[in-house]
């Protein structure tokens, strides 16, 4: 059984993956539980040698990788190289812990308490289509420095950048059956991830809806699980804020990779006293966000991920109170122009829900409490921004504001060496920095008596 795979710039099947079964994800699955004590012993230094091996040959990689980016998520040339490189870093900044992963001595009585970061066993990542390269790396790479097995499944759209992955696994020295690529169906590989007693934790990006009931599953077997789903985060401009700056970064904040991103800034809450003034700053910055062939160095947005998806997001901006749109080509492919709505209510559908698409809807504010207020009208919780330049309100905006990553003048959500996740339904648990790595162990005490 095989599934194509469509380049989104054309709309045109340009070859197919394999999509394996029940047995086949079993197997995988078997081969790394088998794959799992083996690598738990090797040392760390040893451990971390491969490690840094396996980000040497991915840097030797990127541009072959982020032209299979191009061609298969849309992705525009230049973040397809900064999502590889990112899989690079991540690699080597998880390297840095085999060595450190240490544990504690706990004063007691009578004789010696330590503790050990103890690796889960086999770990299943499930892999969305919007950032197939970096939301792999960000799961595979601390769950094999803490010495656990990994059976990674990429999404049926986007599965060539992860099936390259595990070959350079292999070119880099990792033995077989510690990274292990399962492409598949949701519905049988995920799933099974989920159901399979020898799979001790299951990592996945995605959908709110889908979240849910892989934690609802994963609760038969009380298995740990990090979710990071959905997000409507806002963009918050004061009227004190560089207006030039924040409608200049306004469109990349949102537009960026066609809108298909849980942290795009799709929610611009503006300051009713400069709300005029911004929309005429912004208009001018959204006409110019270039979209165009991925593969241009000069791309700032490419298509839709497919047709289906497309329509989706057209049925948002039907009916709505369209501002102004940009341009997108009006060729084959999955093309949608970035638009700019006005919200006339909170229960705006494009204000409420998440559209995952280049749709950003306004809405004005009177003054700092009513801005927190409309930002944590929502369900989710995973990023956002607030522009002014009175350090004070960003301090308690930032403090008040119900989200698990926030930027002050910026739209940065994600360092490799910093936290990243949502709080409500944006998901549970955090990716990347200190954080992630001891998630993928269990803190095992012991207790040994001194004396006669």
């Amino acid at each position: 059984m095989t599934t194509e795979v469509i380049n989104p710039s054309t709309g045109a099947v340009f070859t197919t993956v394999p999509s394996l079964d029940l047995a086949a994800t079993d197997a995988a699955i078997e081969r790394a539980a088998q794959a799992f004590p083996a690598w738990r012993a090797v040392a760390p230094g040893d451990r971390a040698r491969l490690l840094r091996r396996f980000a040497a040959v991915v840097d030797a990689h990127i541009d072959e990788l982020a032209g299979l980016e191009v061609r298969n998520a849309g992705h525009t040339i230049g973040n397809a190289r900064w999502e590889a490189g990112n899989v690079r870093d991540v690699l080597d900044y998880y390297a840095g812990a085999p060595e450190r992963l240490s544990g504690r001595q706990i004063p007691v009585p009578g004789g010696l308490d330590v503790t050990f970061h103890e690796p889960l066993g086999v770990v299943g990542i499930i892999v969305p289509w919007n950032f197939p390269m970096p939301i792999a790396g960000w799961g595979f790479g601390p769950a094999l420095a803490a010495g656990n097995t990994v059976v990674l499944k990429p999404a049926e759209l986007t599965p060539l950048t992860a099936i390259r992955l595990g070959e350079l696994a292999l070119e880099a020295g990792l033995p077989e059956g510690v990274f292990t690529i399962v492409p598949g169906k949701g519905s049988i590989v995920g799933q099974r991830f989920v159901t399979h007693p020898a799979v001790r934790k299951v990592c996945f990006t995605g959908s709110t809806e889908v979240g849910k009931s892989i934690m609802a599953g994963a609760a038969d077997q009380v298995k740990r699980v990090t979710l990071e789903l959905g997000g409507k985060s806002s963009n918050i401009v004061f009227a004190d804020a560089d207006l030039e700056k924040a409608a200049a970064s306004a469109p990349g904040s949102v537009f960026d990779n066609a809108g298909q991103d849980c942290c795009a800034r799709s929610r611009l809450l503006v300051q009713e006293s400069v709300y005029d003034k911004f929309l005429a700053l912004l208009e001018p910055a959204v006409k110019a966000f270039r979209v165009t062939d991925p593969a241009r160095t000069d791309a700032e947005m490419g298509p839709l991920i497919s047709a289906s998806h497309r329509k989706t997001v057209e049925t948002y901006v039907e009916g709505s109170d369209v501002a102004f749109r940009g341009d997108a080509p009006k060729t084959d492919g999955w093309w949608f122009p970035p638009t700019v709505l006005l919200a006339h209510s909170t229960d705006d559908p494009h204000w409420r829900e998440e559209v995952f698409g280049p749709v950003l809807s306004v809405l004005p504010f009177t003054d700092e409490e009513d801005a927190v207020r409309l930002a944590n009208d929502t369900e989710y919780g995973l990023s956002g921004s607030l522009w002014t330049r009175d350090l004070g309100r960003a301090l308690r905006v930032s403090r008040a504001v119900e989200t698990g990553a926030l930027s002050v003048n910026s739209h940065s959500s994600v360092r490799y060496w910093t936290p990243f996740g949502g709080m409500k339904q944006s998901g549970l648990g955090r990716e990347l920095g200190p954080d992630a790595l001891l998630s993928f162990t269990d803190v095992k005490n012991v207790f040994m008596a001194m004396g006669d």
